[in-house]
């Protein structure tokens, strides 16, 4: 094991584009062993080839700015994902508003009748049923 940490003093590693290129590889491997089309298998091995070329290199400013640029990309997309995943979630237990003026999400547990929501951020009140 020591002498993997000594290969890799001054190369970049891994980091969150790394783990999604390592991810969608897997994913195209799969998909070519369920279709059993090659061309996703070569299009794994490409992605593959390419997360290794990055976790090699040792232009660590070039791969830090392309992980940036992923991430400004991914996050808003994971955070409509975990909003969702959420909303699924809570979706027996509360019901979910929008406030009229500000656009906030309100959560407001079901069953509870006609009731008035204050919107925390703008004090919006709305009158809704639950």
């Amino acid at each position: 094991m020591n002498w993997f940490r000594k290969l890799m003093i001054g190369r970049y590693g891994m980091d969150q584009l790394s783990n999604a290129m390592l991810m969608l590889s897997i994913v195209f491997l799969v998909v070519s062993s369920l279709i059993g089309s090659g061309v996703f298998n070569i299009f794994a091995m490409i992605i593959l080839i390419m997360c290794y070329a990055r976790m090699f290199s040792k232009n660590i400013n070039k791969r830090r700015e392309e992980n940036m640029r992923f991430l400004q990309w991914w996050n808003p997309i994971n955070l409509k994902l975990i909003q969702f995943i959420n909303r699924a979630r809570g979706g027996k237990t509360y019901r979910y508003f929008k406030c009229t003026q500000c656009g906030q999400r309100l959560r407001v547990p079901k069953g509870k009748g006609k009731i008035r929501i204050t919107c925390p951020k703008c004090r919006n009140e709305l009158t809704k049923n639950t």
